[in-house]
């Protein structure tokens, strides 16, 4: 593991599995439309030694009409707490392998001041295709205190995001599909109307993932995806997405080239409301 680098392999889990530093984290998230079994059965079933279950729509703002937007530092002290993590926890956390959910709460750690947070590349799928070990047995952690800071620079709203369309101060990279960008797909949150901010760039998430191992692709791979995408990695990011979970995959995949960048939490989900802001189609 490198200091800088927010992934660790495989192999680096494995010899840490046992510190008691180290936490490690299922953050697996599946849509709502998604057949069963629910992320929280399939953590149940099977989960690697000692990890706790981050429910990405649990740990939120339950009170927002929008799907799991940030919760108050507060409620996220509490949560992560509850999970036996501590400030001075190394946190690890890991999803299916297909980035939905781990990197969404690395950012959120993140946000609320917690640097030392890493993500399983390749994920239980790359852990499982190793004959890493599995547990179904429940996990009841120590409840630790914890406190919470929150970092704004992290965190992009609505208004935000008007006043961007009109200055254009920051690159706005969507990570949803090409067809859900260019509006010929529909969306999967419903009432949401088609297409994308207009002026935004897209770099669809699954791009920066390597479908033969699923690990997250090299950093000279990644530089010539955002390059080509028409991106300026000097200049200011701010990721979306649907729901402001794959988001999180830019924003990682960002940090690997040592590039800060923000999230739009609302994402598509609050910008294409019926009564949202104007949004373009077709091919930029």
């Amino acid at each position: 593991m490198t200091t800088n680098d927010p992934l660790v392999s495989t192999q680096w889990l494995r010899e840490h599995l046992g510190d008691p530093a180290v936490r490690v984290v299922d953050a697996a998230y599946r849509m709502p439309a998604m057949r069963p079994p629910t992320a929280s059965e399939e953590y149940a079933a099977r989960h690697i030694p000692g990890a706790v279950f981050f429910d990405v729509d649990q740990i939120a703002d339950r009170s927002s009409p929008l799907p799991h937007m940030l919760p108050q530092a507060d409620q996220f002290a509490r949560d992560a707490g509850s999970l036996g993590i501590g400030n001075d926890n190394l946190v690890v956390i890991y999803d299916r392998g297909d980035y939905m959910g781990a990197p969404r709460a690395w950012w959120m750690f993140g946000v609320f001041g917690h640097d030392r947070v890493k993500v399983l590349d390749g994920g239980l799928k790359k852990w499982l295709a190793e004959g890493g070990a599995v547990e179904s047995a429940a996990v009841a952690p120590v409840p630790k205190a914890y406190q919470a800071r929150f970092d704004g620079h992290r965190v992009r709203g609505l208004e935000d995001l008007r006043k961007n369309s009109e200055s254009g101060s920051e690159q706005v990279i969507d990570a949803r599909s090409r067809e859900r960008y260019e509006g010929t797909a529909p969306e999967p949150w419903p009432g949401r109307r088609s297409g994308r901010i207009p002026g935004s760039l897209n770099v669809p998430f699954t791009d920066v993932i390597d479908p033969a191992t699923g690990e997250m692709r090299s950093a000279n791979e990644l530089r010539t995806i955002f390059s080509a995408a028409h991106a300026d990695l000097a200049r200011p990011i701010v990721t979306s997405c649907g729901s402001g979970v794959t988001a999180g995959v830019l924003s990682l995949a960002l940090a690997r080239l040592g590039v800060d960048s923000a999230l739009y939490d609302g994402s598509w989900a609050e910008w294409g409301l019926p009564d949202g802001p104007p949004v373009a189609t077709g091919k930029p």
